[in-house]
């Protein structure tokens, strides 16, 4: 049922008005540190929510704007139809009127000739034979049958003049009738579009706040953005858990993928690039300049000089200047010196000494990254003449992205990369090819369960729960407000399906559960960017196919305790 422009308006406002009630006040502010993992589960459910009811609101638009589309369409061609038959007509018609003009001087012409013969020719001379009047009878009779053939051609083209200006009038109301539906289509297709737009604008703004808030539940894992320190990502396939059979889900790289790889650095250096080749590797369109060495003002340290501050930052291990990669120290100490100069608004604000900014502990490092500190005094990336946001972190898992890729504001500056030394064709390339290979979590499994020896492994009936709520998710998106694990925190849940629910609903919509999966593979991914495109499973009902990234979403909803996929590229491993 199509509802009328008024009606439709107060319904998308109406809509509009509930998921802005409803949102409001649910976004936790600061850091992520200081936010509870189950708030930002509950939010990230609601406004998925919001999100799906959108696009079920925005669907039926859509689809009446794109047939309004066709006969918009439809209508200008008509319309540039009729205004060239219009025009074949107009041509007609002159050539016609010109052509009755000739006509009708012909016929005056022969009409003064006639009258002139006439009086030369006497019918009584008729009676008396001689060539003479012979010749005149004959004249008379041709002049008087060209006259009628004169008057019966302007007849026929008087004829045709009539029906020409019949056809023109006709076809001028038709053009006016299809200039009034075109209007009208018109009107209604702008309305159409001045609500989808808004309705878009909308759905973008729930979908920032979504990666928003996603990445506040990958950083709540806690993992590991410094490559100085313990990097505290175990190998699952080391670990027994306990029960046999499983399948664990393993992420390339950790949050958050963006700007200077540290550990991409360090193999890098030892390949033999310079800092610059480095930095250029990571940064895109960026320069080289000098700052001078302003004042800081360092959360719990006081003010100092910049330069004195860069002696304190731990960000990465001093040994790598032992090891070959004294390059990726001084690349990592312009990019610290960058980021402190944008972060702090050149010295007008305050620095923190945590990993939400750089982790900085104080006096002087020494070794090796003073070296660095010292031979790159002053020096910062800037593009356009500002200096930029240097972000940095441990482990891209051979990919780096653009900042407005992981919910960030969008740069200039910022690149996706695929971090390697050759072309990549395989997973045994990329663990063969990348240059920060050497990380312990270049390829990790995110999250644990204490029962199983702390690990990430998955008994495959707990795949096959996961692969039926992504099942029936597909049949019918509003289920999602059940389907959160159930021993975790509510995610926004009303109530929690238990696996035996999501089979039964899944049955009801026409599904097919899974009891068990035995096995499971990346059947495609994007090699050049890092993504999955499509996993399969195969078990006891059959074979699926699932979208990577639609996977992984529902995969953290539904997988046990923490256990998260955290990038979007990833393997699943079986034992």
């Amino acid at each position: 049922m199509q509802l009328k422009p008024k009606k439709l308006l107060i319904f998308i406002l109406f809509l509009f008005l509930f998921l802005a009630l409803s949102f409001q006040g649910r976004v936790p502010e600061g850091r992520v540190g200081f936010v509870v993992l189950a708030d930002i589960n509950d939010d990230i459910a609601a406004i998925s929510k919001q999100i799906a009811d959108l696009e079920n609101a925005i669907n039926p638009l859509k689809k009446e704007s794109s047939s309004l589309q066709s006969k918009i369409t439809q209508a200008k061609s008509q319309i540039s139809k009729a205004e060239n038959q219009m025009a074949d007509l107009s041509q007609k018609l002159v050539d016609k009127e010109a052509d009755l003009e000739v006509q009708k001087l012909l016929l005056f012409e022969r009409i003064k000739r006639y009258y002139k013969n006439t009086k030369k020719f006497n019918p009584m001379l008729m009676l008396f034979s001689s060539s003479e009047n012979s010749d005149l009878l004959h004249q008379y009779v041709w002049y008087q049958s060209i006259i009628n053939q004169d008057k019966s051609t302007i007849s026929n083209y008087t004829n045709d003049i009539n029906s020409l200006n019949q056809n023109k009038i006709k076809l001028e109301a038709d053009k006016v009738k299809l200039a009034t539906l075109k209007k009208s289509l018109e009107s209604r297709f702008g309305f159409l579009s001045g609500e989808i737009k808004k309705a878009e604008t909308y759905k973008s703004e729930l979908s920032q706040k979504l990666k928003d808030l996603e990445a506040q539940r990958i950083a709540s894992l806690n993992l590991p953005t410094s490559a100085a320190g313990s990097m505290m990502c175990a190998d699952d396939r080391k670990i027994d858990p306990g029960f046999g059979a499983g399948f664990a889900f393993f992420t390339f790289g950790i949050p958050h993928h963006v700007g200077l790889n540290q550990y991409g650095a360090y193999g890098r250096a030892k390949a033999g690039q310079n800092y610059k080749d480095i930095l250029n590797a990571y940064f895109n369109n960026v320069s080289f300049d000098k700052k001078p060495n302003i004042t800081l003002r360092v959360k719990g340290f006081g003010s100092m000089s910049l330069e004195q501050y860069l002696l304190g930052i731990y960000e990465v291990p001093d040994s790598w200047g032992d090891n070959g990669g004294y390059e990726a120290l001084k690349a990592q100490v312009i990019a610290a010196r960058s980021y402190a100069l944008a972060y702090t608004n050149n010295g007008a604000n305050e620095i923190c000494t945590t990993q939400a900014c750089q982790v900085y502990k104080g006096g002087n490092k020494g070794g090796n990254w003073e070296r660095a500190v010292k031979a790159t005094e002053g020096e910062v990336l800037t593009q356009n003449g500002q200096v930029i946001t240097g972000w940095f972190a441990s482990t891209a898992g051979g990919y780096t992205f653009l900042s407005s890729d992981v919910g960030w504001k969008s740069t200039g500056w910022t690149k996706r990369t695929r971090d390697t030394s050759g072309d990549i064709n395989s997973f045994d390339d990329l663990f063969a090819k990348a240059y920060d290979r050497e990380s312990p979590c270049f390829y990790a499994a995110q999250g644990y369960r204490k029962e199983y020896n702390k690990s990430a492994w998955l008994k495959p009936s707990e795949v096959a729960d996961i692969v039926n709520t992504v099942l029936l998710y597909q049949k019918d998106s509003s289920t999602q407000n059940h389907l959160c694990y159930k021993n975790d925190s509510p995610h926004g849940c009303t109530d929690t399906w238990d696996p035996e629910k999501v089979k039964s609903e899944l049955r009801n919509r026409g599904g097919n559960p899974f009891n068990s999966i035995s096995s499971a593979s990346i059947t495609d991914w994007n090699k050049n960017e890092g993504r999955v495109n499509k996993i399969s499973f195969s078990g006891d009902s059959g074979s699926v196919d699932f979208d990577g990234s639609t996977f992984k979403s529902l995969f953290n909803i539904r997988a046990p305790a923490n256990i998260s996929i955290v990038g979007p590229l990833y393997n699943v491993e079986k034992r």
